[in-house]
């Protein structure tokens, strides 16, 4: 009868033993009093970031977790847990819920582990402070694109002000051209 609980749960130890593969960043939460409609909004924030939100049993965690750098949160999988899991944006997943915690009282962060350090939760809000990968690499585009344009409108403003000292002559010439013309009529 033994075996056959062991059995049931290999699969599920298994699944998340898949989900954490490759993971770069895990946040392990307290989600104990959350309201549906904030589960709900919580889930949506994350699943818009790419990030795996799901609420596991500790032991099948901690199985999962097994020879990985996730096994340090361990000693953190006490009581009502979910984790949350991103393969690609190290600091979503931190952040999100970093954010999510200042209206949503109720969520509690323990831990997590991102690419292979380990953060308490002060540490993880911390981290969350950091912006998304988009947001770094539009601010580093924008200071590799900003002296480019400096220089282009410099240009642009020569080229500008050479129009400009060879109209005033030309606008000249045309003035003394038409005050002839009228002279001699």
């Amino acid at each position: 009868m033994k075996v056959a609980k062991v059995e049931l749960k290999q699969p599920i130890v298994a699944a998340i033993a898949e989900d954490i593969k490759d993971a770069q960043a895990i946040v392990v939460v307290d989600y104990r009093g959350l309201t549906v409609t904030e589960d709900t909004e919580l889930r949506k924030q994350l699943r818009e970031a790419g990030v795996t939100y799901k609420v596991q049993k500790n032991t099948m965690v901690r199985r999962a977790f097994e020879g990985t750098d996730f096994a340090a949160l361990d000693e953190h999988l006490a009581g009502p847990t979910a984790i949350a899991i991103s393969k690609d944006d190290v600091t979503a997943p931190a952040r999100i819920l970093c954010n999510f915690a200042k209206t949503a009282k109720a969520l509690e962060l323990k831990a997590g582990v991102v690419e292979g350090t380990v953060y308490d939760a002060a540490a993880l809000n911390e981290l969350a402070s950091i912006p998304s990968r988009e947001v770094l690499l539009s601010k580093l585009l924008g200071s590799i694109q900003s002296p480019i344009t400096n220089f282009a409108r410099v240009i642009n403003q020569i080229a500008e002000q050479g129009d400009a000292a060879d109209a005033e002559p030309a606008a000249e010439e045309a003035a003394a051209e038409a005050t002839e013309a009228s002279v001699e009529e």
